[in-house]
């Protein structure tokens, strides 16, 4: 009978999250997408590349606190604390949406220490779009 061949150390539970947070990143872009509702920070590098990333709800707020300014504050702080850890010293800052949250994540970011070239509004306009709805008749 022979005997089984011992696995010496599978490659894929040697190697789990070594290259992840090997990456070094000197410039990148936050993306802040402020709605009534809720308020999403993405961080990626200048190809566009998601780094990382944090909400409202992933930061622990539930229902309506989730479109306030302290949610959207704690919410670009979660998002930035990884990034720091990997190196990133210079941003560029894109806000988009009408939401509460974008001064509030603008300051968080302002306050933690990292250079930021230039903030940029992308909010969407429209050109007089959608035929807005008929007057209430009440």
């Amino acid at each position: 009978m022979t005997k089984p061949i011992a696995k010496i150390g599978l490659r894929k539970n040697a190697r789990i999250g070594l290259h992840k947070n090997e990456r070094r990143i000197p410039k990148g872009v936050i993306h802040v997408q402020a709605s009534f509702n809720n308020t999403i920070v993405t961080v990626t590098d200048v190809r566009g590349r998601v780094v990382s990333w944090a909400s409202a709800g992933t930061s622990g707020f539930r229902g309506t606190r989730k479109g306030t300014p302290y949610a959207a504050q704690a919410t670009a702080l979660n998002a930035i604390r990884t990034v720091i850890d990997q190196g990133m010293q210079r941003a560029e800052v894109v806000i988009k949406g009408p939401g509460l949250g974008r001064d509030a994540a603008l300051r968080a970011i302002r306050r933690s220490g990292m250079l930021l070239s230039f903030v940029r509004d992308v909010t969407p306009m429209p050109h007089n779009g959608c035929r807005p709805p008929k007057k209430r008749r009440v």
